[in-house]
């Protein structure tokens, strides 16, 4: 009778230390007093091992969830398969040990997950020890005013639990350690640690919303998603070239200097940049400062070839009839009102060894003008160019703690994109496209 039960779907209760298993019946030993099911939930959660098998003694509740009819049944088991049953743990065998086997099928042989063995208490005394039960579930007839003589095992269970019993002090710490991955914990702790230093969470003080720091790498992911969906790098060009001009007006002092009739007392902002895409972000920058009526000197050094970018961007800057220099010393030797950091890249670090680079950041920090930079390269090293302020595009990178102060800028990535790459987003901007991140 015990193969009946086989392929059912049965849900297994083990009290409150080993939990609650789900899953398919896949063997029933009599002799044993065992079940094995397939396939397990353990708490709802998907178990790592293929088969789990239960010693009867462990059970304390079983109900059939889902009763497999290959054979024809008895009447009165058809009778109890019309809603699932149980079996109380008054009926329960003798173990002390559940077993997370290896499966053996072809499918399956090559799982490398070690064996479990988890073991209880078991009672020294074998008087306290129950007869096995039936593979059969049956009711229990206690509550239909049967014999109160059977009650006294289940009294002895509840109320002499830790009386009799020794504590197994039998441990399988080869097959648990087999299923610690030292190599990914000891990752993690060596990448916390390295990065201890990091601010990686911002917050904004208008909304009070927690903004994540990312990686340079899921950054590039949600840029190339927004990409796919028609936002492309002349749109982002634009978008960014507005938003930090936006910026810079308002460090250099907004309507109280800037207005039509104050023409006599032009601020000066010089931009550093480099010959890639982040050098045109800050040329488009520069194009909307000219626009605005500040005096603009554009840093870019020659290069025989460019990106097409960077090339689009000075064809439209010099239409301005703004100052363009490729040489340190054509920058003015007094300070500036501001100065704009557009020299690093994301792609190419060894940019910082080339002279023009240490030329261009040597003046920088020597004109005593305070410095914004736009988008720039994070990494282990400080920075360059010692910034006061640092603008990061849609979402911040992991920019050290206490280097400058860090803004964020709205880029016109949709929500559904940042949800795309694993990111549940929602925007922190308000009614502001640049907005100020302190940190958490």
């Amino acid at each position: 009778m015990a193969t009946d039960w086989l392929g059912s779907v049965v849900s297994i209760n083990c009290g409150l230390t080993l939990g609650v298993y789900q899953g398919q019946v896949s063997s029933v030993d009599r002799a044993s007093q065992t079940i094995s099911l397939r396939q397990p939930y353990h708490n709802g959660v998907r178990c790592p091992v293929p088969e789990v098998t239960f010693s009867a003694m462990d059970i304390k509740e079983l109900k059939f969830l889902d009763i497999q009819n290959t054979v024809d049944k008895p009447s009165s088991v058809q009778g109890a398969a019309s809603e699932p049953s149980s079996v109380p743990s008054g009926r329960q065998g003798q173990s002390n040990k559940i077993t997370h086997p290896h499966v053996t099928s072809s499918s399956s042989s090559h799982s490398s997950t070690a064996p479990i063995t988890i073991l209880r208490r078991a009672p020294t005394a074998p008087a306290n020890i129950r007869g096995a039960t039936q593979a059969t579930p049956k009711k229990n007839s206690v509550r239909n005013g049967g014999a109160a003589a059977p009650m006294r095992p289940k009294d002895d269970e509840c109320f002499g639990d830790g009386t009799e019993e020794d504590l197994d002090t039998d441990f399988d710490f080869e097959g648990n350690l087999a299923l610690f991955d030292k190599a990914a914990v000891f990752s993690q702790i060596d990448g916390t640690n390295s990065h201890s230093n990091r601010a990686q969470h911002h917050s904004t003080p208008d909304s009070g919303l927690v903004v994540p720091s990312v990686s340079y790498e899921l950054h590039k992911r949600i840029l190339a998603a927004a990409e796919r969906w028609g936002l492309s790098p002349e749109r982002r060009l634009e978008t960014i070239g507005v938003c930090s001009s936006q910026m810079a007006l308002t460090l250099l002092g907004g309507p109280n200097r800037l207005n039509p009739k104050n023409v006599h007392q032009r601020p000066t902002v010089v931009l550093l940049c480099g010959p890639h895409i982040q050098g045109a972000q800050g040329i488009s920058c520069g194009r909307h400062l000219a626009n605005h009526e500040v005096e603009v000197i554009l840093f870019l050094p020659n290069f025989l070839k460019m990106q097409e970018s960077v090339t689009s961007e000075v064809n439209l800057y010099s239409r301005t009839s703004s100052k363009q220099v490729a040489n340190v010393k054509d920058l003015p030797t007094s300070p500036v009102d501001l100065v704009i950091n557009c020299l690093d890249c994301h792609e190419n670090r060894l940019l910082r060894e080339q002279s023009w680079y240490k030329s261009a950041a040597d003046w920088a920090n020597q004109n005593r003008a305070p410095v914004l930079s736009i988008d720039p390269a994070v990494s282990e090293q400080h920075q360059m160019v010692e910034a006061k302020w640092t603008l990061f595009l849609g979402l911040p990178l992991p920019l050290p703690k206490a280097e400058s102060r860090v803004y964020l800028c709205d880029i016109g990535i949709p929500k559904l994109v940042f949800q795309e790459v694993g990111i549940r987003y929602h925007s922190p901007f308000g009614c502001k496209f640049v907005i100020p991140l302190h940190s958490a």
